[in-house]
């Protein structure tokens, strides 16, 4: 078996531990949003590799042609891009208020004026 030849898988997986390691390790909310979005980007990444078969064509029928990709993957992946963009604008536009709120995007000291205020 030839890992190299893996290398796609290697980056998914590399991007995915990044992502998750921003998003537990960060205190400041934007920093969570880009480490949502790099795991996010690693899943496309995957779908799209899943998607993808060695030696296949895209499937239109044509005389000659037995091996086909399979397309549902990468529509799946265009719609997911989008909702992931509406979702990131979204966590944004409320890191956007509790900044107003708070003064601060930091987990711990929002979390601080929370018990300091009750």
């Amino acid at each position: 078996m030839d890992l190299l030849g893996l290398y796609n898988y290697w980056i998914v997986i590399l991007l995915m531990m990044a992502g998750f390691y921003i998003v537990i390790s960060c205190g400041n909310l934007v920093k969570k949003i880009i480490g949502l979005n790099i795991f996010q980007t690693s899943v496309f990444i995957l779908f799209i590799s899943m998607g993808k078969v060695s030696g296949g064509t895209a499937p239109i029928l044509a005389e000659g042609i037995t091996r086909f990709s399979n397309p549902l993957p990468h529509v799946l992946i265009l719609t997911a891009i989008v909702v992931g963009v509406a979702t990131t604008s979204l966590g944004l536009a409320i890191v956007v208020r509790i900044h107003e709120t708070y003064n601060t995007v930091n987990e711990d000291e929002i979390h601080q004026q929370d018990e300091d205020a009750e």
